[in-house]
């Protein structure tokens, strides 16, 4: 069981970097470095930007309750 949690956790965690680094920079930080701080000519976001924020935040959401449960059956085990 623990082993099955460990390797969801990992899964998560690099989709989650995956995930972070595919967002457009909102301007300010280390992202105008790389040409993040460039403004597109449409106003507001699109809805692959919408849908990748909602996959974003599912996908922390399940990262979250990986590290509970992980937490939790340690904590049974010892």
């Amino acid at each position: 069981m623990v082993m099955g949690f460990s390797i969801a956790l990992i899964v998560f965690s690099l989709l989650m970097m995956l995930l972070v680094l595919m967002h457009k920079g909102k301007g300010g930080g280390l992202s105008d470095m790389f040409g993040g701080g460039m403004q597109s000519s449409v106003g507001g976001s699109s809805v692959a930007e919408r849908n990748l924020d909602r996959i974003t935040v599912v996908v922390g959401l399940l990262w979250f309750a990986c590290i509970v449960a992980l937490g939790i059956l340690m904590k049974l085990d010892s």
